[in-house]
């Protein structure tokens, strides 16, 4: 049964524009970095790249137990004191973590930097909360599906300039991505509204809901939402194979230079652009939010099946077609799950959701760093990371079908 939250607040259109933007540019600064930190670290390393992924995982790993905790805290406070400081608060802390990778001296203090991204690691979850504030709840799918291609744009450029600027100086793109997010945080701070009124919020902050377990109790609470939940997490798994490997992975395989890399992402991002701007709202449309989510499920287990299987850097790029359709995975999921909560639950479903993030970050990058690591230094299947990640994403598709023909099989429009 949906929730109804009433209408949009007036300022929607415009506030919405502006979590637009910011999930432009933070994807931007993350796509800055995201070719060059792989690179930095096996730099650290002496050029190991069996012990940089080891040390990829544990730095993914110390993120994820961070955002853990921190992400049902931060869910909380957004719904007491509303979105905008949790957000400007996260954006913050993202910056300082550039800043600090752009002059660490030692692994050491990448590894700060990765923990103090962790505990402020709430921009993304506390932007849906704000989308979902002020969108109605038949819109939120295609909403969503922006959220997504923000994303996926943020990604356009990034990659692309994060490793032309990498070819320079491993440092510069660090710098890029710092000056980006804080030069956001600069704009929020004189534009961005509240989109949680008073009336709306919590009474007071609950410290019984503010830890992983608490956190969780909202999924459980709702029968339909439990479900769902499986799918958030099994699908975080499946995801974290592409911070987690992807740039080793492809410059071992395929002998890519973080350039080349970045343009690969750059495509992938064009596609993401592409499937979550204009084919969300005729998925939805056509097959409901269910549907986009179980399509989005299908492509990305044919997708980590295939890569695994590309033996060469073309092959890898024909299976990108179909595997982008896994982008109407996401908004048909947050549709599903933000119209089983009320107003004043927005933002503590979505930092259950963090804390699933988090949990998945912590098991995630052993799962694929080490298997990739001991295949690397075996000479056995390369692909074993993203034929691991095909089992993930498998699971999550057979728990949404299995749990869609119960909870939820009725098409949601």
């Amino acid at each position: 049964m949906d929730v109804a939250l009433g209408d949009p607040r007036p300022h929607g259109r415009a506030a919405f524009g502006f979590i637009f933007v910011s999930a432009v540019t933070t994807a931007m600064s993350f796509g800055l970095m995201i070719p060059i930190l792989p690179a930095l670290v096996k730099q650290f390393t002496g050029g190991d790249t069996a012990a940089a992924s080891e040390w990829n995982v544990l730095f993914a790993t110390v993120g994820g137990l961070m955002s853990l905790f921190s992400g049902p805290i931060l869910g909380l406070v957004s719904d007491r004191v509303g979105r905008r400081p949790v957000l400007l608060f996260s954006l913050c802390g993202l910056g300082i973590d550039f800043l600090l990778m752009a002059f660490a001296p030692s692994l050491m203090w990448l590894l700060v930097g990765r923990m103090i991204s962790g505990v402020t690691s709430g921009a993304f979850s506390t932007a849906n909360a704000y989308v979902a504030d002020i969108t109605a709840p038949q819109d939120r799918a295609r909403a969503f599906g922006w959220m997504g291609s923000a994303f996926s744009f943020g990604f356009l450029a990034g990659p692309a300039i994060g490793g032309l600027l990498g070819e320079i100086d491993l440092r510069l793109p660090f710098l890029a991505a710092a000056g980006l997010t804080l030069a956001n945080v600069a704009y929020g701070v004189f534009v961005l509204p509240e989109s949680l009124p008073p009336e709306r919020r919590v009474d007071r902050f609950d410290w019984r809901k503010a830890n992983p377990i608490g956190s969780l109790r909202l999924l459980r609470s709702h029968r339909e939402l439990f479900g769902l939940a499986g799918v958030h997490f099994l699908n975080q798994i499946a995801q974290m194979v592409w911070p987690s490997i992807f740039v080793l992975y492809t410059s071992y395989r395929y002998g890519w230079s973080p350039a080349v890399t970045g343009l690969y992402m750059m495509a992938g991002g064009v596609l993401g652009v592409l499937v979550q701007s204009f084919l969300v709202g005729p998925t939805v449309a056509r097959f409901g939010e269910r549907g986009a989510l179980l399509i989005g499920a299908t492509a990305s287990t044919f997708g980590m099946v295939w890569y695994g299987f590309a033996s060469t850097g073309w092959l890898y790029m024909a299976g990108m077609p179909i595997s982008c359709l896994a982008g109407l995975l996401i908004p048909g999921l947050q549709g599903l799950m933000t119209r089983r909560v009320g107003p004043s639950e927005q933002g503590q479903l979505q930092g259950a959701n963090q804390a699933l993030t988090g949990l998945a970050s912590v098991v995630g990058p052993s799962l694929f760093g080490l298997s990739f690591a001991w295949a690397v230094r075996h000479e056995a299947l390369v692909g074993l990371p993203l034929f691991l990640a095909g089992a993930a994403m498998a699971a999550a598709l057979g728990l949404a079908w299995r749990t869609g023909r119960g909870a939820y099989g009725r098409r949601l429009g």
